[in-house]
């Protein structure tokens, strides 16, 4: 059976509800087929979205025909629920864009075209409500190709020219056939060189049953993997507050209490509307709704599956929340959380000072509907200041921020270039520390503290974005240095350098599409010149004008309202977010906002130093008079010119000839006995053999510090993510092996210093060592002791990546061998060891 997952998407009242209703009527999923404005769409859930008309939350439907099983997902079209929409994408095998006939192109069309393409989902189109006044079907192809680009082919009359323009296999089978066969069309579709369209109107039927043929024959389906996989979508809850996982399995099977990252699945429901089946397993291409999973978020990868890629579209204004008088706000906070599970761009912020909850919506009606959603799922009656607008930040120049985190007993310093990107492109982090500067493992560390935040900029205090940050170099202590350590450093490192930049202040834009009747027009160019919007000349359609540009957000926010009173309610204007430019009012918007970065101590850029025991604070600006590491910045240092040697000895020569005819004619003539010049003068005492101290003679002993081989071996790293204990059981095993094959001892220490009272602990497996240090006592500490005792008797070897443990053991007479080198050990030892299991069977 082939299963296929198919996303419906539309700008909002082109009739995608509508054609999902007509698709499952016609397959016979559903008995009755419902309308959206009589309020008994079989998809429209909620009473929300059967009072408004409009899709707010993405739902699932199961079409089966013949050995078709699909997964209709129909998406809301409003541009504030777009982020709804966006989530869906990562599951689609293909999509139905389905674009309103009389209506045309419209710009949130335009916008949904272009994450499809991004994501490479074949794409089929539904040209809907044929039956009302439209351009011709010629004209309205011409359209398509023109706002949206080639490919775009009509299936419903094919033209075989057409069809074999294409691609070149289409092209080559054409001029040697004379058409082209079904199995080039499918092949073309999923490979997205061909986007087939297909005219009609669903709310009477017509053209669904064509259309639905057509995705049947053309359409791909998921190709299922051997290996598990699943990717989670969407999180919500239902009428009894349980929290459901909605996902689709990749590969594998998915059952009923199967253990996925340490939670168990409890149940499987398979829904269709607003009713589900609870089924014992999930096949691949199958849409599921799984219990029990708490952990996970939309966009989670499950088994072998990566996280999904980030969002595109962004919210760009900000509200704060205002509470009913007395009620609690950490109560509430806990309302908020769980709703932004289900979406996570509602981005709930929590500003301590103010104790005062802030969310990031799209839009009126996104907040309209949030405040609704409070008060019939918690009782909580909210209301919201005036929007503001989300600023970014970025910087102009190269810079180079330094963060130093030493109070007593800690140390770490991090040297960071930040580097000025192009536009849209958010952050970048790269690594140009040499690892004999700075080990690995502490490299991967500041990446990930560099990662794990939204910094924020220094003019208003909104997120950075489109610079590259890379860490250029750094310290850490052999003794002193925790996790923690680099955690501050870096984050002081990034508000030090920002300090230092030329920042540049961005602010949002529209992409709008503005209609009016023509009377209305010098109006409209006027205030769009006011917005400092740039837009192109009028494009007269009939009795009305069409207006397209972009404008900021800030001008555009109040403008839809201003459109419908001066046109009385004949005009109509669509806005999509465009990105982020400049904002033309820089310092306005910043001395209005008044936001002070040395007050913001929970993002300070001042670094810790240590003097006379103590840490003290040392001033962004007088760091790097203070910082322990040269400046990656500063420029090189001239090398001196090359010395000419033959030069410089004829010199020498002439000075000494000088010397002497000084000296014979002050003291008389020197005379040298000739014959005695070229003998070598006997020595009377001989000297004494050079005789080495004796090598060891007893066996060769390997001492492994066993956490930082954890941590420098990616396997086992990422193992210790999930389980520390578990990482610590493999190395044990690996080394027993390991042991057994070269029948040396070896000995794996690891840190227990921190438990207290703790007196130490020795295992013995067979010729294998397990020590756990005693309290106040770190691996480190144990290997230099137990190496300098060892060292007198045996040959001894230390498995470290320490750079100072390192030279210690040099210092002791022990050999070093790096977690790397150590690693390819290992594993040749693993395989003669397999070599031999195989040989022997």
């Amino acid at each position: 059976m082939k299963r296929m997952v198919i996303g419906v998407l539309a700008h909002v009242d082109a009739g995608k509800t509508t054609l999902s209703e007509a698709l499952l009527y016609t397959t016979g999923s559903i008995r009755n087929f419902g309308r959206v404005d009589h309020g008994d769409a079989f998809l429209d859930t909620f009473a929300l979205e059967r009072q408004r008309g409009i899709t707010i939350f993405s739902k699932q439907a199961v079409l089966e025909a013949g050995d078709i099983q699909a997964t209709l997902l129909d998406t809301p079209g409003h541009v504030d629920f777009s982020a709804e929409m966006e989530r869906t994408l990562s599951v689609l095998d293909c999509a139905i864009l389905v674009v309103s006939a009389p209506a045309g192109v419209q710009s949130h069309t335009r916008t949904l075209w272009k994450l499809l393409r991004s994501r490479n989902i074949p794409t089929f189109l539904f040209l809907n409500k044929m039956d009302l006044p439209c351009p011709e079907r010629p004209e309205l192809l011409r359209e398509l190709k023109r706002m949206l680009g080639d490919g775009i082919v009509d299936l419903e009359q094919p033209d075989p020219e057409a069809l074999a323009l294409g691609s070149e296999a289409l092209l080559e089978e054409y001029l040697e056939t004379g058409a082209v066969s079904e199995a080039s069309l499918a092949q073309a579709v999923a490979q997205c060189k061909l986007f087939p369209c297909w005219f009609g109107a669903a709310l009477r039927l017509q053209g669904v049953e064509g259309f639905w043929d057509m995705l049947t024959r053309l359409a791909p389906c998921t190709k299922p993997r051997e290996e598990f996989g699943a990717k989670v979508f969407k999180i919500s809850r239902d009428e009894q507050g349980v929290r459901l996982s909605h996902l689709k399995v990749t590969g594998g099977v998915l059952r009923v209490r199967d253990v996925i990252a340490g939670e168990k699945v409890t149940q499987l429901r398979r829904y269709s509307g607003a009713k589900f089946q609870a089924v014992e397993e999930a096949l691949p291409g199958q849409v599921v709704a799984a219990v029990g999973l708490n952990a996970t978020r939309a966009g989670t990868g499950l088994g072998c599956e990566a996280l999904a890629q980030p969002a595109l579209l962004e919210p760009v204004l900000s509200y704060g929340v205002e509470l009913p008088e007395g009620f609690d706000p950490v109560k509430a906070l806990a309302m908020f959380r769980q709703l932004e599970e289900e979406d996570p761009q509602l981005h709930v912020d929590w500003e301590e000072h103010r104790r005062e909850i802030r969310v990031r919506l799209m839009g009126a009606v996104q907040l309209e509907v949030l405040t609704q959603v409070l008060q019939d799922r918690f009782g909580l009656s909210v209301t919201f200041t005036q929007g503001g607008i989300l600023y970014k930040e970025t910087i102009a120049n190269t810079v180079e921020g330094v963060g130093h985190y030493e109070p007593l007993r800690h140390y770490a310093e991090v040297h960071l270039l930040l580097e000025p990107a192009p536009r849209g492109s958010g952050i970048r982090l790269d690594s140009a520390c040499r690892e004999d500067d700075l080990d690995r493992n502490w490299q991967r560390l500041i990446l990930t503290h560099l990662a794990e935040k939204q910094h924020l900029g220094v003019l208003t205090g909104s997120p950075i974005t489109d610079m590259t940050i890379t860490l250029v170099s750094g310290k850490a202590h052999l003794k002193h240095t925790e996790g923690g350590d680099f955690r501050q450093a870096t984050y002081r490192a990034v508000r030090q350098g920002l300090m230092q930049a030329e920042s540049v202040l961005l602010e949002p834009w529209y992409d709008f599409r503005l209609e009016l009747p023509q009377g209305n027009v010098g109006r409209a160019m006027t205030d769009l010149q006011q917005m400092g919007a740039s837009f192109d000349p009028p494009e007269m359609v009939g009795e009305e004008a069409v207006l397209t540009g972009a404008a900021p957000v800030s001008a555009m926010q109040d403008y839809p309202q201003t459109v419908t009173a001066y046109t009385r309610g004949l005009g109509r204007i669509s806005c999509t977010l465009r990105g982020y430019e400049p904002c033309k009012n820089q310092q306005q918007v910043v001395e209005a906002l008044g936001y002070d970065p040395e007050a913001d101590l929970d993002n300070s850029p001042d670094s810790i130093f240590c003097s006379h025991g103590a840490g003290i604070n040392v001033k962004w600006n007088e760091v790097p008079e203070h910082m322990h590491l040269p400046s990656s910045l500063e420029p090189p240092v001239e090398e001196p010119p090359l010395r000419d040697l033959a030069a410089e000895y004829c010199a020498i020569v002439a000075t000494d000839k000088e010397l002497m005819q000084i000296f014979e004619r002050t003291y008389g003539p020197i005379r040298r006995d000739k014959t005695q010049a070229m003998r070598t003068p006997k020595s009377h005492t001989p000297a004494k053999p050079y005789r080495g101290s004796p090598q060891p003679q007893g066996p060769e002993y390997l001492l492994v510090d066993g956490y930082n081989i954890i941590f420098a071996w990616d396997e086992l790293k990422k193992l210790s993510e999930k389980s520390l204990e578990d990482a610590r059981g493999v190395l044990i095993d690996r080394l027993r092996n390991y042991q057994g094959f070269h029948q040396k001892p070896v000995i794996v220490v690891f840190d227990a210093y921190k438990v207290k009272g703790n007196p130490g602990s020795v295992e013995h497996h067979g010729g294998l060592s397990v020590v756990y240090t005693k309290e106040a006592e770190t691996a480190d500490q144990y290997i230099e002791k137990v190496t300098h005792e060892l060292g007198k008797k045996h040959k001894v070897r230390v498995a470290t990546s320490d750079a100072l443990e390192q030279i210690i053991i040099l210092g002791h007479g022990a050999l070093r061998i790096s977690a790397r080198a150590f690693h390819q050990e290992v594993e040749e030892a693993e395989a003669a060891i397999r070599d031999f299991l195989s040989g022997s069977t």
